[in-house]
């Protein structure tokens, strides 16, 4: 696990980022238990009162549990998990919207790179295929709405 740490945004959030992406990734895995506090803290280089800062962050969302004296785990909460991957999915998907905007890439531009993109990976793009369409039905709500 690499560590670098930006300026814009406090480090215990930024440990606590990377544990996230950790844990989606499964090199976390539900149930697992994350390293000591210590350990994480001697790799990041940084105080263990910050790593345990952000640990702290991770278990008031109900993503780590500490046990007595065995230390941290992963929880096994299922709709825990799909929240988070959710959440994490949906402000890339912000990010990137804002971003073609910036760049005048039209939604419609987007779909159809989006498209172009499924006919060339189709087994890797079989949930993308999925989103874009409740995308498409959201949007087509919206519109009707407005």
């Amino acid at each position: 696990m690499a560590w670098r740490f930006n300026e814009h945004a406090p480090v215990y959030l930024q440990i606590a980022d990377k544990l996230r992406g950790s844990i989606m990734t499964g090199e976390f895995p539900p149930g697992g238990q994350i390293p000591p506090v210590r350990q994480i803290a001697l790799a990041a280089a940084v105080n263990p009162n910050t790593v345990q800062r952000a640990i702290a962050e991770l278990e008031a969302e109900g993503l780590l549990y500490p046990r007595s004296t065995q230390g941290c785990f992963v929880t096994e909460d299922g709709e825990i998990l799909a929240r988070m991957r959710r959440e994490a999915a949906e402000r890339l998907v912000t990010d990137f919207v804002s971003f073609a905007a910036e760049l005048s890439i039209t939604k419609e531009e987007l779909i159809k790179m989006i498209e172009a993109l499924k006919a060339t990976a189709p087994a890797e793009m079989t949930e993308i295929n999925e989103t874009t369409e409740e995308v498409k039905d959201e949007h087509s709500g919206m519109q009707e709405s407005v």
